[in-house]
């Protein structure tokens, strides 16, 4: 099979233009997916600058290396789960050297769109969503192993899915008879377990189920703010970090922790001198979220859920 990651990087100005490239700085793309975002930085940087992608997928990581290292000689990635990240910083020695920092949480548009992947309800194909194909653990293990509690767990937390109970149910009782293994399977179970009036209305019936099954299989809120944390101390003074989300969940926790660095003394008011210890070490680039233009919106329906969160290391 094929494989092709073109794809178009969701609100690419304002992420280069929030980055503030500087063409001799070092950069890391946390999740390199296919590139898009990472070769528009490569055209900023010069022959002294760096950019480092980091990608847990095999695919995206193979595929993209071959793109660019082709073009440019300051490129490195690996093959890494970003949240791993301070390996590579180990590696490169790279304290507290970093200029800039990109993480997009999206999905790719090849993952989504491969239907042996198993990301997408619009495409049947084995119940799989691993971001990295080196681990064991599937939406297949999750959909048939994990308890009646276990799944509305997942559903509420994760999906905020109002009908949790009932497709947990229904997954159960249908498990029992055969084992779930593909998309269309699981898509049936949960649209036949809303009222018919709501799988109109939502369109993407299946939409908040399948994300909160791809977030459990992937870990993908594990260590998401200690990883923000970790990566933000590494930045040189002056080093930004752009992080774009596509979910309340993510960008809730990204919103906290840009809070918590950029926010010095958290004692009580009343307190008379500090004993919190607490110092600040980022401000604010943006106080709110950045969203995609309607122009962008129009063209590239992916970024229509898109927040971008800016901060700079002081």
């Amino acid at each position: 099979m094929e494989i092709n990651f073109e794809h178009k990087p969701v609100m690419l100005n304002e992420v280069l233009s929030g980055l503030n490239i500087n063409p001799d700085g070092i950069y890391i793309d946390c999740t390199l997916g296919g590139g898009g975002h990472s070769e528009k930085i490569l055209e900023k940087l010069s022959n002294n600058g760096l950019l480092i992608g980091l990608d847990k997928d095999s695919d995206a990581i193979n595929f993209t290396t071959n793109k660019l290292a082709s073009k440019y000689s300051n490129f490195k990635s690996f093959h890494v789960d970003f949240k791993d990240v301070q390996e590579v910083i180990d590696y490169l020695d790279l304290y507290n050297k970093l200029d800039g920092v990109l993480i997009d949480l999206g999905v790719s548009s090849y993952q989504l769109d491969t239907a042996e992947r198993g990301f997408s309800f619009r495409f049947d194909g084995p119940l799989d969503m691993r971001m990295n194909k080196q681990q064991s653990f599937s939406a297949y293990n999750v959909v048939n192993e994990y308890s009646y509690e276990e799944l509305c767990r997942i559903m509420f937390e994760y999906g905020e899915e109002e009908f949790a109970k009932q497709i947990a149910k229904n997954i159960i009782n249908k498990r029992q008879i055969s084992p779930i293994k593909t998309t269309k399977e699981l898509s049936s179970i949960i649209e036949s377990s809303m009222p018919a009036r709501v799988v109109f209305k939502r369109g993407g019936a299946d939409k908040k189920v399948f994300q909160a099954i791809r977030i459990e299989v992937n870990g993908e809120l594990d260590r998401l703010y200690e990883t923000v944390e970790l990566l933000v101390n590494n930045l040189k003074s002056g080093g930004r970090m752009a992080v774009l989300t596509f979910h309340s969940l993510e960008d809730r926790i990204i919103k906290k922790a840009f809070k918590d660095l950029s926010t010095g003394c958290i004692c009580p008011p009343k307190t008379p001198i500090c004993i919190c210890g607490h110092k600040q070490v980022a401000k604010l680039v943006t106080k709110k979220p950045l969203v995609a233009s309607s122009e962008e919106q129009n063209y590239n329906s992916r970024s229509t859920c898109a927040k971008l969160r800016i901060i700079e290391k002081i």
